[in-house]
C-alpha cells in the first residue's frame, strides 16, 4: 500500500505541459490499492465480526469502565475527572459513583453527563455543561 502511495505520488510529478506520461501507472496502483483494501475489509469482516454477538453485560461494562470518565472533564476539569477515574480505578468503583461523592453535580446532572448513548449521537458535546 505504501508503495502504491508512493508511486501515485511520483507519477503526478512526471508530467511536462499538463501530459502526464505517468498516468496509467498511477491508475495501476491505485485501482491495485482499492483492490488491496476491498480484500482486507472482507477478510477482516469475516474474521473479526462474523460470529461476534452483543451480550447483556455490555452496559455493566460501560458503566464500570473508566473511559466514561472523559465525558466529566468539561463540566469539572480535567485535572478533577482525572482524579476521579483514577480513585475508581484504584477502589474498583464506578466513576458514578466517586464523581457522587467528589463534585458537586446532582444526581440528574451526572446522569445527563454520564450517559453513554448520548455520548454516541452526532452533534453531542460530550459532557457539556450546557443542557
Amino acid at each position: 500500500m505504501i508503495g502504491n502511495d508512493t508511486a501515485v505520488m511520483l507519477a503526478g510529478h512526471g508530467s511536462n505541459f499538463e501530459l502526464n506520461t505517468m498516468m496509467p501507472v498511477a491508475a495501476h496502483n491505485l485501482l491495485e490499492s482499492a483492490t488491496l483494501l476491498a480484500s482486507a475489509s472482507i477478510n477482516f469482516t469475516r474474521r473479526c465480526i462474523n460470529g461476534t454477538e452483543a451480550t447483556e453485560r455490555g452496559p455493566q461494562l460501560v458503566e464500570q469502565g473508566l473511559a466514561i470518565c472523559t465525558a466529566l472533564a468539561p463540566a469539572i476539569g480535567y485535572d478533577a475527572a482525572a482524579a476521579i477515574s483514577k480513585q475508581a480505578y484504584e477502589t474498583g468503583r464506578t466513576v458514578r459513583e466517586v464523581a457522587r461523592e467528589r463534585t458537586s453535580l446532582s444526581e440528574e446532572e451526572l446522569a445527563r453527563i454520564l450517559d453513554p448513548a448520548s455520548m454516541t449521537e452526532p452533534g453531542n458535546t460530550v459532557g457539556s455543561a450546557a443542557g
